[in-house]
This record gives C-alpha cells, structure tokens and sequence, in this order.
C-alpha cells in the first residue's frame, strides 16, 4: 500500500512561521507587531510569507487550531464517557497535558488578552473552556460544588503561570496544580447534589 506524500519542508516551514510569529508577538505584542517583521526575523521575503499567511490573524488562528486540536479530541472523549468522578479526573489530567503543550499561546492569550477577545480565537478558546466546565460541572448540584468544578479549570490556567516564579521542578510544579485541581473536582462531587 502506498504511503500518501508528505510535504515535510512546508510543515516545517508553516511552523517556522508560526513559532517566529509567536516570538514576535509575545516580545512586542500583536497589535505592534507586521507581517513584515515576521518575514524579516524569518529571512524571507513578505510575498513568500503570504504563500502560507495572508494576515497575522490567520498565523494566530492556524497557531491556536493546532495547538486546541487535543482539546477538541478531550472534549469528544469526554462526551462518550459516563460523567463519573474517575471521568472528570481524567478529563482534567487529559487538559493538562494539553495545557502543557501549548504554554506559548497561553502566555500571549495571557499577555494579550484585550486583543485576543476581538479576535476570532477568543470566542473559540471561550466555547472549548465552557465545553469543558459543562462536562465537569453536575447541573443539580449545589453552588459550590459547581463553583469548584469550574475553579479546578481556572486553576489549571492560573497555575502555568503563578508557578513560573516559584523555584522547583517543572513536572512537579505541573503536579501540584493538577493536583489542587482534581481535589476540587473531588471535593465538589463529595459534597453532592443540592437539597
């Protein structure tokens, strides 16, 4: 059977861009920073840039459908499971993995969050995060068993970056915050449904 082709040099080359762009955007921010500018710290030329890229949105957006791809897989897994405690856990372990792998682009949500919200990816981050909380979250439950299920989301955020100035091991530092946030879901589902 035949392989299908692979195309190596224009994946890479789309990453390259993708990840230079990133850089740029994170140093001076997006609304500062020009396509030419991008083409320039990648050592093209601007025609060779739009080949890939017409605008610095479409970089983004490309950037943010790659990196939310195993948050889309999650949420599917997570709507053929049974909504148990051990489902939920695992969600969480799942998105922190995922959290984890996209670091850059929530270090430029975080650093740009104004501009992200007029732009397309803010509506698609927001409805993957809600998408989340509904599957954590048990509509009869109390008011604070729901606010801790969607507390142990926030906390995942919140966590990649309070720890960045904290000393210690990475992996443990990424321990100790899916930590807090699975004894927040725990904690939730012990307290039960409201009376």
């Amino acid at each position: 059977m035949a392989t299908p082709p692979h195309h190596p040099r224009r994946s890479d080359t789309r990453r390259r861009i993708q990840d230079v762009a990133l850089e740029l955007f994170a140093e001076h921010g997006y609304e500062k920073t020009s396509l030419r500018e991008i083409a320039e710290r990648l050592d093209v030329t601007k025609a060779a840039l739009y080949y890939h890229f017409k605008t610095k949105e479409d970089i983004l957006v490309s950037i943010s459908e790659d990196l939310a791809r195993p948050v889309d897989e999650l949420i599917a897994w997570a709507e053929s499971q049974p909504r148990t405690l051990a489902t939920k856990q695992e969600m969480l372990r799942r998105y922190s993995d995922a959290l984890w792998g996209a670091v850059p682009l929530f270090r430029f949500i975080q650093e740009n969050q104004a501009t992200v919200r007029e732009l397309s990816i803010g509506e698609s981050i927001k409805s993957r995060i809600t998408a989340l909380s509904e599957m954590l979250k048990e509509p009869d439950s109390s008011l604070s068993a729901q606010v801790r299920c969607m507390t142990a989301l926030f906390a995942m955020h919140a966590g990649m970056f309070a720890m960045q100035g904290i000393e210690g091991d990475p992996e443990e530092k990424r321990a100790a915050i899916l930590e807090v946030a699975l004894d927040l879901v725990a904690q939730a589902e012990a307290s039960g449904v409201a009376g």
